[in-house]
């Protein structure tokens, strides 16, 4: 259109420009009409080549806009490929993490029954299985091992225990060594696994019986159920055939036989306290029968003794008194008989004076046990102390876990309180005893002594 319009201003000038050189007015319009047609073709073909090169721009615009389509299309596929793959990415780490965690559950599982199958098999069946059981521990503290090779460890344990309960069925036989409970020599013999039981035949010796864990025993110990069942057992272990004891408790009974004291072993768990208790309560009963003895053999004076001397003085005759006085051991009428023409207040202090002579003797090492029976209690009581002393001192280094290590320090603090009662009681009890003899003794030179100066006072 521009150039359209630059077409007719030219056309019109060249018109003004001829009128005012004197063309004339048709030459001038037949120019413009010239210049027009001349203006007009030329905007057409300009029209003309910009449409040709329109065309062209479009469709290579169409294109472009089509291709930035495609790309942001591309680009749209690409990120959700991306964050597909990033989903996946994590989904596969997740799964790897949980496969990891159910592997060390599965492992955690597997260490727990390799554990607990040692716990649960008889001892004796242990020289069957260490191997296995051991390898599989061992497999757990290895860093060189994958978790499959320890997998595999772990797993031979399980088949072990598999193959053991169809052998159970019907019971089983194997070749070991037992620990023979009285001299504690090992033999080797032959296991049978019946059940809950295990009985075991020596090849070495004619001993037969139960086997169960002896504390800190390498092998299998012996229970002897006794000669009556001994061929029965053979009988049952090498012919299958035979009358075997059975034990109802699952070896708690032997258990429990087996871990009663000796005396010797109760009294050692009450530690130094414990042997001062002791001896103080051997004291005691040494000093409890000397004194017996000593207040049994004491005679005191009869009264046929004092009637006989005096009847003698009586009759005057002093010399045959002092002689039938005599017989009596404590000096007590002969003292009596010697002072007879005293004052009646001399005579009764003499005689007083004797019996506090005797009396020394009658009541000698009574005090200590009366001691004894006093001081018993408190020694246990300082034993009970101790002994929980310690046991906190245990539980400090060793925790609560374990029963075992307390023991030593619950038992010092029972056994010693036992020990004291046990001392102090007969201790009581004898002390009341002799003391009631040494007052009966005294009693009786009191009456004698009483008897004495009355007789003396009516023969006056």
């Amino acid at each position: 259109m521009q150039i359209l319009k630059n077409t007719l201003l030219v056309g019109l000038l060249g018109a003004f420009s001829l009128g005012a050189h004197g063309q004339s007015f048709n030459s001038a319009s037949s120019q413009a009409k010239a210049d027009l047609k001349a203006s007009l073709a030329e905007l057409a073909e300009v029209r003309a080549t910009i449409t040709a090169e329109k065309i062209p721009l479009v469709s290579a615009v169409a294109k472009v806009e089509d291709e930035v389509i495609r790309k942001k299309d591309e680009v749209d596929r690409l990120r959700r490929l991306r964050d597909n793959s990033d989903l996946g990415l994590n989904r596969l780490r997740d799964q790897v993490e949980s496969m990891k965690q159910q592997n060390e559950y599965a492992a955690g599982l597997l260490d727990e029954f390799v554990r607990s199958f040692e716990t649960r098999i008889d001892y004796s069946e242990t020289q069957l299985y260490s191997q296995a059981t051991e390898d599989a521990r061992l497999a757990l503290d290895d860093s060189d091992m994958s978790q499959a090779e320890r997998f595999e460890k772990q797993l031979d344990v399980i088949g072990v225990a598999l193959d053991r309960m169809d052998k159970l069925v019907g019971g089983y036989t194997f070749e070991g060594r037992a620990l023979e409970p009285q001299s504690g020599g090992i033999e080797e013999g032959t296991f049978a696994v019946y059940g809950p039981t295990v009985y075991f035949v020596s090849k070495q010796s004619d001993l037969a019986g139960l086997t169960f864990n002896k504390l800190n025993a390498a092998e299998a110990a012996i229970a002897i159920p006794g000669a009556e069942f001994t061929s029965g057992i053979r009988n049952f272990i090498e012919g299958g055939k035979g009358t075997i004891p059975a034990d109802a408790t699952l070896g708690k009974a032997i258990k429990v036989i087996q871990g009663n004291d000796t005396i010797l072993e109760h009294l050692a768990k009450g530690g130094s306290v414990g042997y001062v208790i002791i001896a103080l309560g051997l004291v005691c009963v040494l000093l409890g029968v000397i004194k017996f003895f000593e207040v049994s053999k004491f005679k005191a004076p009869t009264p046929e003794t004092l009637q006989t001397v005096l009847t003698h003085l009586e009759s005057g005759d002093v010399a045959n008194a002092s002689s039938a006085a005599a017989a009596d051991k404590t000096g007590l009428i002969s003292a009596g008989v010697e002072h007879a023409k005293d004052s009646r207040g001399t005579l009764e202090e003499i005689l007083y004076e004797r019996i506090l002579a005797a009396r020394p003797g009658l009541e000698r090492f009574l005090p200590f046990i009366a001691l004894t029976a006093a001081a018993a209690p408190l020694l246990g009581l300082l034993g009970t102390v101790t002994g929980m002393i310690k046991t906190f001192n245990l539980i400090t280094i060793f925790g609560t876990g374990d029963a075992k290590s307390l023991s030593s320090g619950i038992s010092e603090a029972l056994v010693t309180t036992e020990l004291g009662l046990i001392v102090a009681i007969p201790a009581l009890i004898i002390h009341g005893l002799l003391s009631r003899l040494a007052r009966q003794k005294l009693g009786e030179m009191e009456q004698t002594a009483v008897g004495f100066v009355n007789g003396i006072a009516q023969n006056d």
